[in-house]
């Protein structure tokens, strides 16, 4: 008679195991996040396959001084954008997660990298996608292929035993929630399944110094999909972000033990794959606004790179009894403040009015110095009023009204003094040294001022 497999219950925000389900759980607070999962039994678990050929280090107790700190050695990918998230390359024996919507370009992404690296033995295994699709894709991005070798399986038993044959110095694996191990008798994607089998592809990487890439699948909270112990397991975590319906694409750094967080690449969809965008203003701004109301350039920065963007505002005559408010790319709450500070310390009603928000592009951007050509935006479309198109702004706004200071506000300066614009509102006293660029710099202390500077 079979033995009846024993069960556990796995907080699916924190991996926290109980033996009973809990409503609440303990280490983080979550609610209705334990779900059931099958333990292993003896006989039903198994050793993955040994490796064979690798040059594993061995483990053992060094003293802190005696350790090199010289700079490690990164595999580069090619890709200017991808390099500099990572904080300059892979690091060997690294793992990296990336994760994002379905469809917004993880595996294009990951296929056009390692479809450039001609010096290294890529090993891709897939467990959602034929080779046949992968071989259709690799044709559509037209790049050339040696050293590139495809898997489609998804026992993580099999994937090691391949491993082990063709000994890759890289390893793709899309995605890493289809692959299961016959030691765990739960089934593929579930808690257990994920923690296991990114535990032994962490193992392979750190014993054999063979960086491997995860692709992974994001919740409906915009999340990694899985326990979280699978982000504090990995080195990098990459969120590839986006709208499906535009052609813009941003990939934010939310991990890296190997580097800054404040990095990210932006890249533009296109039929033969994702082009680098080295300089995004230049995309972002169209310049065919010059007479429309509701637009205002704000001078943002997103990680450590400064771009501009336009901000766009429609305010009108709310045609049902409430007033609608809607935002595009930027924070709803954040508008609504903005409004209250508008009617409050500026005198501007918009009780009445259905207001409308997007940032050009399709991008979500969280700088606070966005605040001034929000509000811009919206007063310039209420009044109907144009903003001359050759001025940009940068400034955080508070609830007294007031234009509080920004970070490296230099910088800013410098991406609107190269695109050419004339003139930039700033903060007052954000600028700590006299600045010698052609660009005309005003400092604004208040909303009013601001107001006054725009619209005469």
């Amino acid at each position: 008679m079979a033995k009846r497999a024993l069960t556990s219950f796995v907080c699916s925000q924190c991996g926290n195991d109980s033996p009973k389900w809990l409503g609440k759980c303990p280490v983080c607070g979550e609610w209705n996040t334990y779900v059931e999962e099958v333990i292993a039994t003896k006989s039903s678990a198994r050793q993955l396959p040994g490796l064979t050929g690798y040059e594993t280090q061995k483990i053992h107790p060094v003293l802190l001084q005696q350790i090199d700190t010289g700079e490690e050695i990164r595999m580069d990918l090619k890709d200017g954008e991808l390099n500099r998230v990572l904080g300059g390359g892979l690091v060997p024996g690294s793992m990296v997660l990336i994760g994002g919507e379905p469809g917004i370009g993880k595996s294009t992404l990951v296929l056009q990298t390692v479809l450039k690296l001609k010096n290294y033995k890529t090993l891709y295994v897939s467990g959602e996608e034929s080779a046949r699709q992968l071989k259709l894709r690799a044709e559509r991005i037209g790049t050339e292929y040696e050293k590139l070798y495809i898997l489609c399986e998804t026992n993580l038993e099999q994937i090691f035993t391949h491993i082990n044959t063709l000994k890759p110095d890289l390893l793709i694996v899309d995605s890493v929630q289809t692959i299961y191990t016959e030691r765990v008798e739960s089934s593929p994607g579930s808690i257990t399944q994920v923690r296991e089998s990114a535990a032994a592809l962490l193992k392979f990487a750190k014993e054999t110094g063979t960086p491997t890439l995860l692709i992974g699948h994001i919740n409906k909270e915009g999340s990694i999909a899985g326990p979280k112990v699978l982000e504090h397991i990995v080195d990098t975590v990459l969120q590839f972000e986006g709208d499906r319906h535009y052609m813009y694409r941003i990939l934010r750094n939310i991990k890296n033990r190997f580097g800054s967080t404040s990095e990210l690449g932006i890249y533009e969809m296109r039929q033969n794959g994702l082009r680098e965008v080295d300089n995004p203003s230049e995309l972002l701004l169209t310049r065919n606004h010059e007479g429309l109301s509701g637009v205002a350039i704000a001078a943002a920065i997103e990680g450590i790179r400064p771009f501009l963007i336009e901000t766009q505002a429609l305010v009108s005559t709310a045609a049902y009894g409430t007033p609608q408010r809607s935002a595009t790319g930027f924070d709803i709450r954040r508008m609504n403040m903005l409004l209250a500070v508008l009617e409050k310390r500026a005198g501007f009603k918009l009780i009445q009015k259905d207001v409308f928000l997007n940032i050009a592009g399709g991008l979500r951007v969280n700088d606070p110095a966005m605040d001034l050509s929000v509000i811009s935006a919206i007063l310039s479309s209420s009044l109907d009023v144009a903003i001359e198109w050759e001025i940009c702004m940068s400034g955080e706004v508070g609830l007294s009204g007031e234009i509080r200071p920004v970070n490296r506000i230099e910088q800013r300066i410098l991406e609107a003094e190269k695109l050419g614009f004339k003139k930039i509102l700033i903060p007052q006293n954000n600028l700590k040294n006299k600045s010698n660029s052609n660009i005309k710099i005003v400092q604004v202390k208040k909303v009013e001022e601001a107001f006054r500077e725009l619209f005469g």
